[in-house]
């Protein structure tokens, strides 16, 4: 066993399983202390590939780096000699063992509770062979005033200030228990200077060191004057310290309590809180360890509520004698407040980042524009009712939310060969995955593929609000250089409709209040067809044409907002929300297929290279 201190204002760790609030006491700890470098000189989460944690380090943002294994966070970090280990009790004896075979690494803490007892006998006998020191199973671990904690020990950093932790005090002290210690904190920053090194052994059976290891090294530690053992009932740990104090190897004043003499009172066997802290034979109970070391030359009260003055007494005849200098204060720096601390307290005012008037997901269930998630699922609600809330913030009538299904379910394919499900096919094929099969689809949606449902609902409007007969506004357009948009079709021709044209026309007239937009469309395409048999009322004109209707005659949206939805651009987002449907569709139907890298045939290109072009 060591016979040192554990930790020093040099000392710095690995930390296993990352968990931030532990980790950011530490070092919000370093810096009261007045630390000039962090505690916790790396991260270990196992599998990981690398990279960094962000971390404060006083008012300074600091990166943490990450590392896959316990070895190379060793190896790339020799004078970290601490491993703090927040693995469960599933893996902590692996991660452990690990440890402990790294040559740079002297103290391991295993936060974990319930680590089998085989795997923490295993453990203990390689950390002797090897004079390693094991703080747990089971337990919050350890702490040097003003210089090194782990983890969680003394609570808050509040909490670590008021038990005076931030500066060296005299006191060495010891328990099983961590809740306990960061009491007796608090106990000795009242009864004495404070505490120099508290170490908490774990409540476990067979803990990785003893209470007399650790009285052991506070005989050889000169910055200790005086030792606290808070042991409890169950075990014959405290018997090692009763053998030391007999055989002179403890001279130091010891002042000790063994808490659970209350298990007495029981008539049959108590299991308290610990593993180890169950009353069994006469001499496992809190009075036999109590009077045994009473008899061995420790302080002993007669209750725990005389400890405090025990310790205090043991102090004071320490000062007054001259043994004991007690440790001048020390001010304390200036943690600056988390953000989210100060915001709550409302000490500062934070503009958001962002603005959602659509969705609130802060609740026991997210809502769209205010609807639940219970209810939309009661009332049988549709895709047609989520769009209409998150895009439009409101109820639209049945017949409405039903035509954007309709839409979705019209648009949502058109065969392998248009230039969309094209990209899509040969990217799948290509073996990328299905967001980049998508993406390559959606971004040939434009002016020449499905993105002229916008600009028809517009040319169709500002066409039908000023009263232009149809030949003025095709041939206004044609002046202009400008096609039709919504006119006309590769394939499609007056003798060959669209059939999903005629369905939303037939849907429309049954059910929209007025298709005044639609008729002026029906009109235009009149007047174009006796251009060309091609240049039909398309899919894109159709439901622009529909949509301009259905904003103007459903009495939800008034003019600015009817005019605002077309302006923005939400009727080729309708497009692209079906068409993504049958982009999916035909990436996955390759990767199905398992169809191999496409590459274009020769004979399908004309190869112009005489340089006339």
């Amino acid at each position: 066993m060591v016979m040192a201190a554990l930790f020093s204002t040099a000392t710095q760790a690995i930390f296993y399983n990352f968990k931030e609030k532990p980790v950011q006491r530490m070092l919000d700890f370093d810096f009261v202390c007045g630390r000039t470098t962090p505690s916790v000189a790396a991260i270990v989460q196992p599998g990981s590939s690398g990279g960094f944690h962000k971390l404060f380090f006083g008012k300074t943002e600091v990166a943490i780096p990450v590392y896959g294994s316990t070895e190379e966070a060793a190896r790339k970090n020799p004078k970290a000699d601490v491993f703090i280990n927040y693995a469960s009790y599933r893996s902590a004896f692996e991660s452990s063992m690990e440890a402990l075979k790294q040559p740079t690494i002297r103290t391991i803490a295993v936060i974990a509770e319930g680590v089998p007892e085989r795997d923490t006998k295993h453990m203990i006998a390689y950390a002797r062979m090897h004079n390693k020191v094991i703080l747990g199973p089971a337990t919050v671990g350890g702490v040097q005033a003003g210089a090194f904690k782990i983890g969680d020990t003394a609570g808050t950093l509040e909490n670590a200030v008021t038990c005076k932790l931030h500066r060296p005090g005299s006191v060495g002290f010891v328990s099983k228990s961590g809740g306990m210690s960061n009491e007796m904190y608090n106990v000795l920053a009242r009864a004495t200077d404070g505490l120099f090194e508290g170490i908490a052994i774990g409540g476990d059976t067979f803990p990785g060191s003893t209470l007399s290891d650790h009285c052991l090294r506070y005989q050889h530690m000169p910055q200790v004057k005086m030792i606290v053992i808070l042991g409890e009932l169950g075990g014959r740990d405290e018997y090692g310290v009763v053998e030391a104090l007999k055989a002179g190897s403890v001279t130091k004043p010891v002042v000790s309590w063994v808490s659970g003499t209350c298990a007495a009172l029981f008539k049959s066997e108590v299991q308290f809180g610990h593993a180890g802290a169950r009353s069994g034979s006469d001499d496992e109970s809190a009075q036999a360890k109590n009077a045994a070391l009473r008899d061995a030359g420790a302080v002993v009260p007669d209750s725990y509520e005389g400890f405090e003055a025990a310790i205090k007494a043991t102090y004071d005849g320490l000062v007054a004698s001259g043994v004991l200098i007690p440790a001048p204060d020390k001010p304390v720096p200036s943690l600056p407040e988390d953000l989210a601390s100060v915001v709550a307290q409302g000490k500062v005012r934070v503009p958001t980042s962002i603005v959602s008037t659509i969705c609130d997901d802060r609740g026991e269930e997210p809502t769209y524009a205010g609807i639940s998630m219970s209810e939309l699922m009661e009332t049988d609600s549709g895709v047609g009712d989520v769009i209409s809330l998150l895009w439009f913030k409101r109820r639209l009538p049945k017949y409405a939310t039903k035509f954007i299904e309709m839409c979705v379910v019209l648009c949502a394919d058109h065969g392998p060969c248009v230039s969309g499900a094209h990209n899509a096919i040969v990217t799948s094929r290509a073996g990328k995955d299905i967001v980049s099969c998508l993406v390559s689809g959606l971004l040939t949606i434009g002016p020449r593929f499905g993105g002229a449902i916008d600009d028809a609902a517009r040319y169709f409007k500002l066409a039908c609000d000023s009263a232009q007969s149809p030949s003025e506004f095709v041939e206004s357009l044609k002046r202009k250089g400008v096609r039709v948009p919504g006119i006309g079709h590769r394939i499609k021709n007056k003798d060959n409709r669209d059939k999903r044209v005629e369905l939303l026309q037939e849907y429309a007239r049954k059910f929209f209040p007025s298709t005044t937009y639609m008729d002026y469309a029906v009109t235009v395409e009149e007047y174009t067809l006796g251009k060309s048999s091609n240049l039909v009322l398309n899919v894109d004109g159709c439901i622009g044409a529909l949509f301009l209707d259905l904003l103007a005659s459903s009495s939800v949206f008034t003019k600015k907002e009817a005019a605002e939805i077309i302006e923005i651009g939400y009727l080729n987002a309708l497009f692209v929300v079906a068409r993504s449907i049958g982009l999916i569709g035909h990436a996955l139907d390759q990767k199905r297929l398992q169809q191999p890298l496409y590459r274009h045939p020769w004979e399908d290109v004309l190869y112009a290279t005489g340089g006339k072009f």
